[in-house]
């Protein structure tokens, strides 16, 4: 048997691979939340899917391969299989999409989260082994059953005690604890996985391996994590926009925002001003003190004056 270092970088590797599972579970159960205060099917599933690249693209994803990064055999040369490296990108997000869509939509139950939590795990696990299998080394790959057995049932609990929390946490702080304690889950399951294994060399000694180098990978990782965050990022911020200028069904809002603004003219603001309150109007019709209203100052009228006599007319005698 081969001897096989995991933790090549020393505490580097898993204290990456642990901040990409926090980051991407947090922003998940950020969506999911928002999925959840949804009224309209269409954007439920949205944030359900904004959620999935954020929980299985980078939550578990991201977090496997930053810490295979760790991973070398001194014995024989590490390569990766691109293509089988891809797919499980796929498998992750869409069973983390397909166990969010589960919970996402209906009522809450334990049988659901369970069945939900069990597709979720079963593709957890598909990645994982699927990632392994696309190593390439000058020797064969052997598995410990048992240990094989537990890193699916901490797959599977992971899985579950996500998807619990996609459906029922609410408020920073409670996320930011979910967010840690997935972190743990989903990492605890990967090293389990990786202590099943052992490496026999081939007898006739190393020979070239095909595919691409471990630290060829880091751009690519790289790359993929900040096109993760900001994707997420640009489509929450849609997503929220979009809410916040309609009422949850998609019908625009009666407010400031909503209404286009009106050209102003002289008489619009003449009139504007001139408008009372019914408080005020009430208060100027005298309803509310109950005296009657004093109605129109009466015009104080003056007495014509008289119209000027002609002088008597004298006599000519």
């Amino acid at each position: 048997m081969a001897d096989v270092h995991h933790f090549t970088y020393g505490v580097y590797n898993p204290i990456a691979a642990y901040l990409l599972a926090f980051l991407g579970s947090f922003l998940g159960l950020l969506c999911t939340g928002r999925a959840r205060d949804a009224h309209k099917r269409s954007r439920r599933n949205r944030w359900l899917l904004i959620a999935a690249f954020a929980i299985g693209g980078g939550g578990i994803w991201l977090m496997h391969f930053a810490a295979m990064l760790g991973f070398d055999v001194p014995d024989s040369p590490v390569r990766y299989d691109l293509g089988l490296t891809l797919l499980s990108l796929v498998f992750a997000v869409l069973t983390v999409g397909i166990g969010l869509m589960v919970v996402g939509h209906g009522r809450r139950s334990v049988g659901k989260t369970m069945g939900a939590g069990l597709i979720t795990g079963s593709g957890v696990i598909a990645m994982h082994y699927t990632g392994m299998e696309g190593i390439r080394l000058s020797a064969d790959i052997h598995y410990s059953p048992v240990l094989v057995i537990a890193s699916a049932l901490i797959a599977v609990a992971a899985s579950t005690i996500a998807l619990w929390f996609a459906v029922s946490v609410r408020g920073w702080v409670r996320v930011t604890a979910a967010a840690a304690v997935m972190g743990i889950a989903v990492c605890g399951m990967h090293y389990t996985g990786m202590a099943a294994m052992s490496i026999e060399l081939h007898p006739v000694g190393p020979g070239p391996a095909a595919g691409i180098r471990p630290l060829s990978m880091l751009v690519p990782i790289i790359l993929i994590t900040t096109a993760t965050i900001v994707g997420v990022a640009l489509s929450a911020l849609q997503a929220m926009t979009e809410e916040e200028f309609t009422d949850g069904v998609g019908t625009p809002k009666r407010g400031v925002h909503a209404e286009p603004p009106q050209p102003w003219t002289l008489r619009q603001s003449s009139v504007g001003a001139i408008r009372l309150t019914p408080a005020a109007r009430a208060v100027a019709t005298g309803r509310i003190t109950g005296r009657p209203s004093p109605g129109p100052r009466p015009v104080p009228r003056t007495s014509p004056s008289p119209a000027p006599t002609a002088p008597p007319a004298t006599s000519g005698s």
